[in-house]
């Protein structure tokens, strides 16, 4: 199977698009592919359990039910470290996704380490 980078950065200001990039992730597991999901701007509140619990895309179901599948499934989430400490989320924010703080070189990783890169 292939690996995939699944980059987000749209948050609770624009829900739809935050899920159709877990929705994405998650299908990517289920079929058996190695998935990572970065998260940037915005998208670092994501990693907050009661903004995943508040959050629905049109057509693309609650987050709070995307996002464990894709951690249960052996997806990895990172979150910006720049991004989170603007936005207020701590290492206390992260329980809900298991996600880990990562910097900007980690994205670029993941970018050349995965066979295709997808941004929501």
């Amino acid at each position: 199977m292939g690996s995939l980078l699944v980059h987000i950065t749209h948050g609770p200001e624009s829900p739809t698009r935050a899920a159709l990039g877990f929705l994405v992730a998650r299908t990517a597991v289920q079929a058996g592919h190695d998935v990572r999901v970065f998260l940037a701007g915005d998208a670092a509140q994501l990693a907050r359990k009661d903004v995943l619990d508040s959050l629905r895309g049109l057509g693309t179901g609650p987050l709070s039910e995307t996002v464990p599948a894709v951690v249960e499934g052996g997806g990895q989430i990172y979150v910006s470290g720049m991004s989170a400490k603007a936005r207020g989320v701590t290492e206390a924010d992260l329980g809900a996704t298991r996600a880990t703080f990562a910097m900007p070189d980690k994205l670029v990783e993941l970018t050349f380490a995965c066979d295709r890169v997808l941004t929501y």
